[in-house]
């Protein structure tokens, strides 16, 4: 494999150590196994870096909407000659599908329904009217402005060096700027890859955990006498990894592209289907009142802690967590949303990137979200008892028990999780490609094969280990030191921004 780099080589290592580590028994390294070390490390992070998160996370909105208002919003992800490749609505359903698609049908139904029994505000009363409009204001948080603007900026620096400069596709060619050339293509060039590399294995694991945990809950829920276990969750793994690895060997245009366009069918169809079958008006009016909350409160929900509060689990267990995991995935899904989007101008591409998805997902917890809390609040269905009996991963099938059409939902809804779970790591095996081959556009199918196992073997290993808490801590792990890239990369960004002004008047031409 020639088109190899060097942090191909090394990634591979690391990771192959890293779930042969997760294999050994616990009974072997009581000390040292994996989930010990794991849970110390994240313990640590959240505890003594939380604020830092949370900075970062804010700054990295800022930093969005400071550059669509500038002079540099006219600049072209591209010669000044070259056209977007994908419409609009294909650009959109690929970064969708690449970004959340997992997530969104895993936490629709479960997130909110978490805060409206353990409100995010300490004096406010579970399961009340004010518990119900903090949790729907928080999910809207979560998935909204924050971790698009991260995805932008991110995807923003590799499309501009990538289409507009001529330079190598990876994270460290981004950074020339502020590191310079010899540094990038030195030793220091090449941890900044392998760092990229490790976030977006452990974040797409912790996805593809996500996905095999709802499918086999799912199937478990809805066909008696099926018990959801371990090895249910690696039966499913393995046949999504050759689903994924069949789509991931036909190519951008077609496996993913086709993929995507399917799941932004399957998850509107399924969203309009509960729409009209739940409650329609309270669905509506809470969406409504809840988006005018999210935008007025927004600075203060960016910069929330809770220092005098003797229990700060919420915010780390939420907000912290999310953060990091949303930076852990900036890799993968910056990565992808860059090589789908040249030929759009800057202010084109970070509005797209911001506001679509956010105004999406905001309506997408309005619905499975709103659903949930109406039949609890107003109809006395207890869904959150199947939640904390059965797991978070069956809050959507529960919810959909209660309501009419509910079995052709549940079914509807595990084609999805399935469609996105392939989708995902279909994407997730290009971008690896692509970073672990010099930025190649088009990485060969043995190095995207070997992504695909490593990825599911880690995804397996985590599940292994400790479930959803061993995905989450592998998430925030990660995420921390692909902060520190992500900084540099907003300075790179605007000295490559100061120097090109320099030479072509911006006010005037878009060039």
């Amino acid at each position: 494999m020639k088109q190899v780099s060097k942090v191909f080589y090394i990634s591979v290592v690391v990771a192959f150590l890293f779930i042969i580590w997760g294999v050994i028994p616990k009974e072997t390294l009581p000390t040292w196994n994996l989930t010990n070390v794991t849970s110390t490390i994240q313990g640590f992070l959240t505890d003594k870096f939380g604020w830092f998160y949370l900075l970062s996370m804010t700054g990295f909105v800022i930093f969005a909407i400071f550059l669509v208002f500038s002079k540099y919003g006219k600049i072209k992800l591209g010669k000044p000659d070259d056209e977007p490749e994908y419409p609009y609505i294909t650009w959109f359903a690929m970064l969708f599908s690449a970004g959340m698609g997992i997530g969104l049908v895993f936490w629709g139904a479960a997130e909110p329904l978490s805060h409206f029994h353990s409100p995010p505000i300490v004096d406010q009363e579970p399961m009340s009217e004010a518990a119900a409009q903090s949790a729907m204001k928080y999910s809207f948080f979560h998935w909204g402005l924050h971790p698009w603007a991260m995805y932008a900026i991110f995807a923003l620096a590799l499309a501009y060096f990538k289409f507009r400069k001529d330079a190598p596709g990876v994270i460290s060619a981004a950074l020339t700027p502020v590191l310079g050339e010899k540094r990038v293509k030195g030793p220091i060039g090449t941890l900044v890859d392998f760092i990229g590399v490790f976030a977006t294995i452990f974040g797409v694991a912790t996805s593809l955990g996500l996905g095999a945990l709802q499918i086999s809950s799912g199937l478990a829920y809805t066909i008696d006498g099926l018990e959801d276990t371990f090895t249910l969750q690696l039966i499913i793994i393995v046949v999504v990894t050759i689903l994924f690895m069949t789509s991931a060997m036909t190519g951008l245009n077609k496996g993913i592209k086709y993929l995507s366009n399917t799941n932004i069918v399957l998850a509107i169809a399924l969203m309009v289907f509960l729409l009209f079958a739940g409650p329609t008006n309270f669905i509506m009016d809470f969406f409504t009142t809840t988006f005018g909350s999210y935008i007025r409160d927004l600075p203060y929900m960016s910069f929330r802690m809770t220092p005098f509060a003797e229990d700060n689990s919420w915010v780390q267990a939420w907000t912290i967590f999310y953060w990091a995991w949303w930076i852990s995935w900036a890799p993968f899904v910056g990565t992808f949303i860059a090589r789908v989007s040249k030929g759009r101008t800057i202010r084109e591409f970070i509005l797209g990137v911001l506001l679509v998805p956010t105004v999406f997902g905001a309506l997408w917890f309005s619905v499975f979200g709103g659903t949930a809390i109406s039949l609890e609040f107003f109809d006395g269905i207890d869904i959150y008892a199947d939640v904390n009996e059965l797991g978070t991963e069956v809050a959507l099938f529960s919810m959909l028990e209660h309501v009419p059409l509910g079995a052709v939902m549940s079914i509807i809804g595990l084609l999805l999780i399935s469609t996105f779970f392939i989708t995902s790591a279909d994407s997730a095996t290009f971008v690896l490609g692509m970073q672990t081959t010099n930025g190649s556009l088009n990485p060969r199918n043995q190095v995207k094969f070997t992504w695909g196992v490593i990825q599911a073997g880690a995804a397996a290993v985590l599940l292994w280990q400790g479930g959803l808490s061993a995905l989450q801590t592998a998430a925030i792990i990660a995420a921390f030191p692909f902060i520190f890239i992500m900084i540099l990369m907003c300075f790179s960004l605007l000295r490559a921004f100061s120097e090109e002004a320099k030479k072509v008047d911006l006010k005037k031409k878009s060039r």
